[in-house]
């Protein structure tokens, strides 16, 4: 028997391979992929050449060895169901359905530790967006909204969207976000925000209304650098831009003389692989994951979820992430 896996090959190119099909070890089982999610954010930079081929694809997750550079595997939002097992592992581990961080792939074998079971109650697709949510856990937890505070959101893709549906859940003042596409606006406000604009300079000005004026708290989630100027000068005196996006190789020229230095606005990374210095007495990876998928379960993915393609067409759903992005928000590729 053959499996098939997706291989990045060069910039905007993609290759399904066929290889053996895996083998688990003893301390090993093996899953039949039945769907993955495609990374708006990280995967499409690989995708396009654009993420540095200097830094290792990701040391916190151990499915994904080596560096950027072509041709590479990736991909951190594999579900399907365990269909062997190793000598060593508990039996009982077959017929499980699993989520896994692993590259696009019709099967995969990993030692069960590195499995998640899915709840009973979640499919498979909104298993495969458990990824999506857990980052969106991660920027409320930077970023933490307070009772009563204008809040904005710039970037309204897959994680943008996300996010807003936490925020909406949260006892803000006012939520209003910023993206491009008129499409994802109006998915903005489905999912709980007051007012989603089209970025520019009456976007900025609408967000610093209020008294004090400016947002209390600003995310920059679109992935576009020119972006963070808007959500820095969005941001009130005093107040926080929480910068979620990974720009890859894209340079960020900032515009710091205006207000920024005299309102002592402060921006601050966010990535999920780690959590929050000042949150680690109490807070763990598995304590956010399991945070992450009660949100997961109560969360609308109507308007995040918008296409399920065959991993034999991924090139075609690269490309429509690329040039349709009205159109496709969160992509599936199935299998």
């Amino acid at each position: 028997m053959t499996a098939r896996r997706l291989r990045f090959t060069g910039p905007r190119t993609v290759e399904i391979e066929s290889v053996p099909d895996p083998t688990p070890a003893p301390d090993e089982v093996r899953v039949r992929t039945t769907v993955s999610a495609i990374s708006s954010g990280t995967e499409r930079l690989v995708y396009r050449g654009e993420a540095p081929t200097d830094l290792p694809a990701d040391p916190a997750l151990e499915s994904l060895d080596g560096d950027l550079s072509f041709p590479l595997s990736y991909g951190y939002a594999a579900v399907g169901e365990v269909d062997a097992v190793g000598d060593e592992v508990d039996p009982d581990w077959l017929g499980r359905r699993t989520f896994a961080f692993e590259p696009h792939a019709s099967a995969f074998t990993t030692p069960p530790e590195r499995l998640q079971p899915v709840p009973e109650g979640i499919t498979d697709a909104q298993a495969a967006l458990f990824p999506t949510v857990e980052t969106a856990v991660n920027f409320l937890m930077d970023g933490n909204p307070r009772i009563g505070e204008r809040v904005g959101a710039f970037g309204q893709g897959m994680v943008g969207l996300a996010t807003t549906a936490l925020l909406a859940d949260s006892s803000l003042s006012e939520l209003v976000t910023v993206d491009a596409c008129a499409a994802r606006r109006e998915r903005s406000e489905r999912l709980g925000a007051d007012r989603s604009l089209p970025p520019g300079a009456d976007a900025v000005d609408r967000l610093r209304e209020g008294d004090p004026p400016g947002r209390d708290l600003t995310y920059e989630l679109s992935g576009a650098p020119a972006a963070l100027d808007d959500a820095i000068a969005a941001t009130g005196y005093d107040g926080r831009v929480v910068v979620g996006s990974w720009y890859g190789t894209k340079p960020a020229e900032l515009d710091l003389g205006g207000t920024f230095h005299r309102g002592r606005i402060t921006v601050e990374s966010s990535q999920v692989s780690t959590i929050e210095p000042a949150l680690r007495g109490r807070w763990s990876l598995e304590r956010r994951r399991e945070v992450a998928w009660e949100r997961l379960a109560r969360i609308d993915l109507d308007p995040i979820l918008t296409h399920r393609i065959p991993l034999a067409e991924a090139g075609d759903a690269y490309e429509l992430l690329e040039e349709r992005p009205d159109e496709a928000v969160g992509v599936l590729l199935t299998y």
